[in-house]
C-alpha cells in the first residue's frame, strides 16, 4: 500500500518537479546506427529472459538439478567479472574525454564499498535473524513477539530518519559544509560497523552462557538503529552520485552498475549468513567480528580516499561537483 501511495505521488507530482527530465534520451547521430543499438539490446534481453524461463522449467520440471551454494559462489564470480568488464569497455570504447574519465573511476570506487556495505547489512535476513529466534528474549507479557518481526525496524527507522537526514544535508549545504559522496559513504560504513560492534557484546552474552541466555531484543534494536542510519548516509547518496558523475550517455547503464553493487552484496551476505550454525555459538562473534572488521576498515579506507577524489575531481576541469 505504501508503494502504491508513493506511486501515485510520484506520478501527480513528477510533471511539477521533474519537468522534461528524462524526457529526451539520448541518442545515436546515425539513425541507422542507433536501429542497430536498439536491435542488439532487445536481442540480448530476450535471449537472457528466454534462458531464464528455460533453466526455471527445467528445474521446475527435475530435469536439472540445482546446487544453490554452488550457484552462488558462482553468481559472485560472474557480477564481479560483469562490473570489471563494463567499466573496462566503457574506459577503452567509450570514447570517454578526461574528466569523464575521472567521473568514472569515482564510481568505481563508490560502487565496491557500496557492495561491502551491503555485504553486511543484508545479514539482516540471515544471520541477524537466526539470532532473534534463537538468542533473543522474544517474550513481551503473554505475547511472543515473531523473529521476523525484527525486519520491520530498518524500514520503520528509515521512514522517520529520512526527512531528517534530507533536512540535515540540506541545512549543511547551505552553511557552506557540503560532505563529499565518499564522506558519506565512509560515515555509512562506519556506523554499520557500530551496528554490528553491538551485535558482538551480545552474541559474547549468549556464548559465556552456553547458549540458555535470552538477550534483550534492544540489542537488535540498537543494531538496526545504526544500520539504518547507516544506510541513510550511503544509499541515496550513491544513487544521486551515480546520476551526477556519470557520463550523460551511460547515466541510465551507471544506475544499473549501482544495483549490481547491491545484488552482490546481498548474494555475499546471504552466502555468509548460510554458514552460520545456530548450535555452533562461537560462530556468532566471530561473524559479528568479522563483519565490524570490514565495516571498519573499508570506512578507513574511504575516508583515506576522499582528500585523493576531490584532487582528482578538482583537476578534471567541468567536472561534475561529488555532492
Amino acid at each position: 500500500m505504501a508503494m502504491l501511495l508513493g506511486l501515485t505521488m510520484y506520478a501527480l507530482r513528477a510533471k511539477k518537479t521533474l519537468g522534461p527530465i528524462g524526457t529526451m534520451p539520448t541518442r545515436l547521430a546515425d539513425p541507422v546506427a542507433q536501429a542497430r543499438q536498439e536491435r542488439n539490446v532487445k536481442t540480448a534481453v530476450f535471449a537472457l529472459l528466454g534462458t531464464v524461463a528455460l533453466l526455471f522449467v527445467l528445474g521446475a520440471t527435475g530435469v536439472l538439478t540445482f546446487n544453490p551454494p554452488a550457484i552462488a559462489k558462482y553468481m559472485t564470480y560472474l557480477m564481479v567479472g560483469m562490473a570489471a568488464a563494463f567499466f573496462i569497455v566503457v574506459y577503452a570504447f567509450g570514447h570517454l574525454t578526461s574528466p569523464e574519465k575521472k567521473r568514472v573511476a569515482v564510481i568505481m570506487v563508490l560502487f565496491a564499498f557500496a557492495a561491502i556495505f551491503w555485504s553486511a547489512f543484508e545479514q539482516a535476513p540471515t544471520s541477524l535473524n537466526l539470532f532473534a529466534r534463537d538468542f533473543t528474549d522474544r517474550q513481551l507479557g503473554g505475547f511472543t513477539i515473531p523473529a521476523t518481526w525484527f525486519q520491520s525496524v530498518n524500514p520503520l527507522m528509515i521512514i522517520i530518519f529520512a526527512p531528517l537526514f534530507a533536512s540535515l544535508w540540506v541545512g549543511m549545504a547551505k552553511r557552506g559544509v557540503d560532505l563529499s559522496s565518499p564522506s558519506k559513504f565512509a560515515l555509512g560504513l562506519f556506523l554499520a560497523g557500530l551496528g554490528f560492534v553491538i551485535m558482538i557484546f551480545a552474541a559474547n552474552a549468549v556464548v559465556a552462557s552456553g547458549g540458555q541466555a535470552l538477550v534483550s531484543p534492544w540489542w537488535l534494536v540498537g543494531s538496526y538503529f545504526f544500520q539504518s542510519i547507516g544506510e541513510l548516509c550511503l544509499s541515496p547518496v550513491g544513487l544521486s552520485s551515480m546520476t551526477k558523475l556519470a557520463p550523460r550517455r551511460y547515466v541510465s547503464q551507471m544506475m544499473g552498475i549501482w544495483f549490481l553493487a547491491s545484488a552482490l552484496g546481498n548474494l555475499i551476505g546471504g552466502r555468509v549468513g548460510g554458514h552460520v550454525d545456530p548450535e555452533k555459538l562461537d560462530q556468532m562473534p566471530q561473524l559479528f567480528t568479522t563483519t565490524t572488521m570490514s565495516l571498519m576498515i573499508a570506512a578507513a579506507v574511504c575516508g583515506l580516499l576522499v582528500v585523493p577524489i576531490r584532487k582528482m575531481m578538482a583537476s578534471g576541469g567541468g567536472a561534475a561537483k561529488v555532492h
